[in-house]
């Protein structure tokens, strides 16, 4: 090899020599993929099947010393560079074109230590490797809900699932991380150490290093939770989310449910006249004792007059993946996302008549209430804004051809353009897709000065940029 053409940070093509190509190469306890090399169009592969980029190199890392080379050789070429951890993220940053690309997923030890109650995980496990060995010995970390995606884009945007109302986010039960920063630097962030760096990685995406190990807190949940969902028809839509509304309010912490609007997915216990026909779903999940779960979730199977309910006990890490099927990878994927303070009658207004006209069967408007102890933390205490209790407002497009991006997509953005004055600004970072790098600051609010601080002061150059991306202070 002479020499290799690469993408720079601006851009632009820079020539790195094959000396040093070789030199990355030989460094490496894991291996180094180009194009054309066994391994290479699967480690550029990702969830979202809209993203087809073609990194100029790959590093496979195998531990968190290939990491540190792998930065300082983007450092040193000033390469344009991408970290893919799960590569289960919506916006795709995960790949780049052209430049180095720094792929994790074979980083996927999970030691838990269960008489502390900590686990030790490395960046390319999936919420599936951190369940199986935290519930092992029934424990959880409050998560996401698909368990394909990866812990590390998961934490570092925040992180909510089934059991953040009892236990917060997954910020929360973070004590610790190994970062690599911008200079290649292995340092340790913690409320001790480093102590600003850890706020920011707390919510601010991965805009200050690549976390190579994080540690968490566990919390004793299941083996067995009270879960499952609670079928509507959609012409019940606006009663049910009405005295569901209220119901929520008064929930306790124990008590997550979910709204999940859409055509009927063939499921067994769903008669076959209401396949493909639209739907209104609660989605539950009581993690304290069973027995109360039962009265705790009455009022909520008591509303309207289901289609199906088949609420009862489940494993939990079972639950962690009963979404699963509907988002496996291999599709086009495209999200819009509010945060709703209230549900109002005119937000509910739109929200009902977008789902009149889904664009296809594999579409849905998601509502999250979050709340309970991810409220009780103050708002500035970690990068992520929004800790008012409130819904999550996810507008989930999915297709399979290419020709149907322009329908799917412009549907998503007239509701999401639709919701704007009943939303209150702030975003989940996880659920904005690569055309709303315009939105970042809003979506961090008060926090977004601090992060922008913390930025110039580990990445002054803004390597870290394939992400929802905070520029350095001027």
């Amino acid at each position: 090899m002479n020499t290799l053409s690469l993408m720079t940070l601006e851009r632009d093509k820079a020539m790195v020599t094959g000396s040093s190509v070789e030199a990355l190469a030989a460094g490496l306890q894991g291996s180094l993929l180009a194009s054309g090399d066994a391994g290479y169009d699967e480690a550029r592969t990702i969830w979202n099947a809209m993203i087809d980029r073609r990194p100029g190199l790959i590093v496979r890392c195998a531990a968190a010393a290939d990491v540190a080379k792998a930065v300082r050789f983007a450092r040193d070429n000033g390469l344009l560079l991408a970290v893919r951890g799960g590569g289960h993220n919506i916006a795709g940053n995960a790949v780049c074109d052209g430049g180095l690309m720094i792929d994790l997923s074979q980083m996927k030890s999970v030691r838990v230590d269960a008489a502390a109650r900590k686990a030790v995980v490395q960046p390319g496990a999936t919420l599936a490797d951190v369940d199986r060995e935290t519930q092992a010995v029934g424990l959880a970390l409050p998560m996401g809900i698909n368990s394909t995606t990866g812990i590390a884009g998961l934490t570092l945007g925040g992180g909510f699932g089934w059991i953040t109302r009892k236990f917060g986010l997954t910020i929360d039960s973070l004590l610790a991380a190994e970062v690599v920063t911008a200079e290649g630097e292995t340092v340790r962030a913690s409320a001790d150490e480093n102590p600003d760096l850890f706020w920011g990685l707390r919510g601010g995406g991965g805009n200050f290093g690549v976390v190579t190990s994080f540690e968490f807190k566990l919390h004793k949940v299941g083996p067995e939770v009270l879960a499952g969902l609670v079928v509507h028809p959609f012409a019940e839509a606006e009663a049910v989310l009405k005295e569901y509304r209220q119901v929520v309010a008064g929930a306790p912490d124990e008590l997550t449910c979910w709204v999940v609007m859409r055509q009927a997915p063939p499921l067994p216990f769903l008669p076959k006249e209401w396949h493909g026909k639209e739907v209104l779903i609660l989605a539950m999940c009581y993690c304290g004792d069973p027995g109360d779960g039962e009265r705790a979730t009455a009022a909520l199977r008591s509303i309207g007059k289901p289609i199906a309910d088949v609420v009862g006990p489940n494993p939990f890490a079972g639950w962690q993946q009963a979404f699963d099927p509907l988002l496996t990878p291999g599709a086009r994927n495209y999200w819009k996302s509010h945060d709703l303070t209230e549900l109002s009658g005119a937000a509910l207004g739109v929200l009902l008549s977008a789902v009149k006209a889904l664009p296809g069967h594999e579409c849905e408007v998601f509502l999250a209430h979050v709340g309970g102890q991810a409220d009780r933390v103050a708002a500035d205490a970690t990068a992520f804004p929004q800790r008012n209790a409130h819904f999550v407002m996810n507008v989930h497009t999915r297709w399979q051809d290419a020709g149907d991006d322009a329908a799917f997509i412009g549907w998503a953005r007239k509701l999401f353009d639709a919701m704007k004055p009943h939303a209150a600004g702030t975003a989940y970072v996880n659920f904005m897709p690569d055309d709303e790098g315009g939105r970042v600051e809003d979506a961090y609010g008060r926090n977004y000065k601090r992060l922008a601080s913390i930025k110039k002061r580990y990445d002054p150059r803004n390597l870290f940029r394939m992400n929802q991306n905070v520029k350095p202070a001027a």
